[in-house]
């Protein structure tokens, strides 16, 4: 079990990212970082072995995107142990989320993470993007280090509902990828984040079809 000290280093970084901590279910983020942990030795979900880095650049990195997510219905391509999307669903118990992954490892782990938490809001699916055909469209599409931009926008646009938008979690400088999006069809916005205890820059790439 994850002690007091990262109770608190959770608890400041969610502040620095001026979000409300009260409102965020904070023993469930050190619930699932336990079961991260447990998994990781046998399934290799993550190259980050560390707990405290585990705080830092997979819940607070996660919720660093928070107030950008918009609609009821979220899909998370390439969900990889279930980042961003468990962390956001966890915030936004109002919100309905397909965590989607083409690993099976991957989403066995994920599937665990959302009984263990007792999330109602999640549904994880093993597919490849490319053979998924879910029967609604999205208001918010979330990616993390899942693929460049011109492949998220080609496998994934069709999925948006009609004002639905594509929000890629990038480094600090995603410009070039933005180039090789086709200009005439999408609009975007580099959004720029500071993430508490992140070195690296990191940034947010909003994609909306025109």
């Amino acid at each position: 079990m994850m002690s007091d000290s990262f109770l608190d280093q959770l608890q400041q970084g969610v502040e620095a990212l001026s979000l409300n901590a009260t409102k965020l279910p904070l023993q469930d983020y050190l619930s699932y970082i336990d079961l991260l942990v447990q998994w990781n030795s046998a399934y290799n979900l993550t190259a980050i072995r560390d707990p405290g880095k585990m705080l830092a650049y997979h819940i607070l990195d996660s919720l660093s995107i928070l107030p950008f997510i918009h609609g009821n219905d979220c899909l998370d391509i390439g969900t990889g142990a279930g980042l961003p999307g468990i962390i956001l669903a966890l915030a936004r118990p109002d919100t309905q989320w397909t965590l989607l992954d083409g690993n099976n490892k991957k989403t066995r782990f994920v599937q665990q993470a959302v009984m263990t938490l007792n999330l109602k809001n999640v549904e994880v699916i093993c597919s490849r993007i490319e053979n998924y055909e879910p029967e609604i469209r999205f208001n918010t599409i979330v990616s993390r280090a899942f693929t460049s931009l011109a492949d998220f926008y080609a496998c994934s646009h069709q999925l948006l509902a009609p004002v639905g938008s594509l929000l890629a979690m990038k480094g600090p400088d995603p410009e070039n990828e933005i180039s090789a999006l086709p200009a005439e069809d999408v609009s975007t916005m580099i959004i720029p984040l500071s993430v508490p205890g992140v070195t690296a820059g990191r940034s947010l790439v909003q994609i909306v079809p025109r």
